[in-house]
């Protein structure tokens, strides 16, 4: 007789469930760490547009070019504020899914918890059983002596 855990499938369920959050929960880190570089590549263009502001500005320019210049600087400013924005959004997801996921585990580890018990309840049991066994034998030949 081998050892059959009568909630087996609903432990299967919540292991595909935790695996499940497991997985959102990396695809949103990976989406901060992607908005992360966003915001380090616009912080770049920043440091380069004002460098380049910086260097043309003894040069003669007309006024439509300075004018193209701050407006591109606003523009990556703007780029960067809704970046940053995006990463709030994108962290408290995460945060979000970070209590989705432990929920998920704690139900998954309840089971596994009580798999673990009655496993080994059912190895004491069929211990005793062969035990037993071993001792009926025994006293069967004795007694047939």
């Amino acid at each position: 007789m081998t050892f059959k855990f009568s909630l087996a499938t609903v432990l299967r369920v919540r292991q595909i469930v935790e695996e499940h959050e497991e997985r959102v929960l990396k695809r949103i880190s990976f989406e901060i760490s992607e908005a992360v570089r966003a915001i380090e590549e616009v912080a770049l263009e920043i440091t380069e547009a004002d460098a380049s502001r910086i260097s043309n500005r003894f040069e003669n320019s007309s006024g439509r070019e300075i004018q193209r210049s701050y407006g591109l600087a606003e523009e990556i400013a703007q780029k960067k504020i809704e970046c940053q924005g995006a990463l709030v959004g994108l962290e408290e997801r995460r945060s979000a899914q970070i209590a989705i996921y432990e929920s998920a585990r704690r139900d998954r580890e309840t089971l596994t918890d009580m798999r673990g018990k009655k496993l080994v309840a059912y190895d004491g049991e069929m211990a005793r059983r062969e035990q037993k066994l071993i001792d009926d034998n025994f006293i069967a030949r004795r007694g047939r002596r």
